[in-house]
């Protein structure tokens, strides 16, 4: 399976130490140079990205579509545009992608969209992380990701595990 990843997917999983589930559950991994460009620039701030490194086996490619770049930047930021239009273009199998607006707009494209919950629940379902419910502390205290009780809630409960009161 292809997977073409956005920024905050890799810096999120990067944060919390389950990045290599990325690589376990897809395989070959790509980000477009607009998501290594931003990794870095975000790893060299002094925020909670601060110090982190891309996987060396995350793929780096170049976007040849500059036209659909040019109009999904209308509403996206340069990493939710060259990670639709890359995915676009190879027929990746999936984008790895949070943003809501940016999922629509793959979606619409007919890109199927992976989000960082949907990450989790099939490393759970394949056996990959024993449980979710410390991944989800860990996304919202370490990460700051913001995650809706409801959210996590219809996961733990996908992947049979007691819901958080």
């Amino acid at each position: 399976m292809i997977v073409v990843a956005d920024t905050s997917v890799l810096l999120n999983l990067v944060l919390i130490g389950e990045i290599d589930l990325l690589r376990l559950l897809f395989g070959a991994v790509i980000a477009p140079q607009a998501v290594h460009d931003e990794f870095a620039r975000l790893s060299a701030s002094s925020g909670r990205f601060a110090g982190l490194s891309m996987p060396s086996w995350v793929q780096s490619h170049g976007v040849s579509d500059a036209s659909l770049v040019t109009q999904l930047r209308v509403t996206l930021d340069a990493g939710e545009s060259e990670a639709i239009a890359l995915a676009v273009e190879i027929h990746a199998d999936a984008v790895l992608m949070d943003e809501t607006e940016g999922r629509c707009l793959a979606q619409a494209r007919g890109l199927r969209t992976i989000g960082i919950v949907g990450i989790l629940i099939q490393s759970r379902q394949a056996g990959l992380v024993p449980e979710l419910g410390p991944l989800f502390i860990a996304l919202r205290e370490r990460a700051k990701f913001r995650l809706s009780s409801k959210i996590v809630n219809e996961a733990l409960l996908a992947c049979g595990e007691r819901t958080a009161s």
